[in-house]
């Protein structure tokens, strides 16, 4: 009697779609517990993922991909333009747009102020090819302040501290919770208005009592941010457009 010791070659990690010449590459990944063939297109970074479960043939699941060209091409087109930090863009700083201005001659830390006509400007200082670096930095600071104090604010209606607040430039989450009690959070929010950067906080300070999305969760959730609704909407409508930003 023999036995079969065949085993299935690892998956290529990496396709292409061809679609109206035009190359588009895809990642494929295995997921134990996918019931289906997916494939998603990221509006933050243009990522394509193809995600096959552990049945399903490769060769399938290019044929799929390869079906649906268009679809991924459609996609990408509908994702917002990049917009780079560079003197004359605009950039929305707590919902309100803000030009940046680079004041060449002018010394001193970025800050936002208002031109000589009223309208809201971020100011930057130094050399040209420091701008967008500092206008990061301006922003990180900015978000880090403003989630401090979100989060001091819910953490004292819930009576319960958080051990330590991180900023990131995450893609898949606005914000994290962890088993220590430290929470992480998109440094991107602060382009967000104030209602939506105090839900992420509200939400993930919840999470410090509640670590589920249990009905008590969004009841507690509710509670700290009676907006919720609202903000979740908003990132729903605008929230990949921020990550065009930089």
């Amino acid at each position: 009697m023999r036995i079969s010791l065949f085993k299935r070659q690892p998956d290529p990690d990496r396709i292409e779609v061809a679609h109206a010449g035009q190359l588009y590459p895809v990642s494929v990944k295995r997921r134990a517990n996918a019931r289906r063939m997916t494939l998603r297109v990221s509006q933050a970074t243009g990522e394509i993922t193809l995600t096959l479960p552990e049945r399903v043939d490769f060769a399938s699941g290019r044929s799929f991909a390869e079906n649906h060209g268009g679809w991924i091409a459609a996609r990408l087109a509908k994702r917002p333009a990049a917009i780079p930090f560079e003197p004359g863009q605009s950039v929305p700083l707590r919902g309100v747009p803000h030009r940046i201005v680079h004041w060449s001659k002018a010394r001193g830390l970025t800050q936002a102020t208002q031109d000589k006509d009223g309208a809201p400007i971020i100011a930057v200082a130094g050399e040209p090819a420091h701008v967008p670096r500092r206008i990061k930095d301006f922003l990180r600071r900015l978000a880090l302040e403003d989630l401090e104090q979100a989060v001091r604010h819910h953490t004292a209606q819930l009576g319960i501290p958080a051990r330590k607040i991180t900023i990131r430039d995450t893609i898949s989450r606005w914000g994290s919770c962890s088993s220590q009690g430290h929470l992480n959070f998109s440094w991107r929010l602060i382009l967000a208005p104030p209602l939506v950067l105090d839900y992420l906080a509200a939400h993930e300070v919840a999470h410090l009592k509640e670590m589920n999305h249990s009905h008590r969760f969004w009841a507690l959730t509710h509670k700290l941010c009676p907006r919720t609704e609202e903000a979740e909407a908003w990132l729903k409508r605008h929230g990949a457009s921020l990550h065009g930003y930089g």
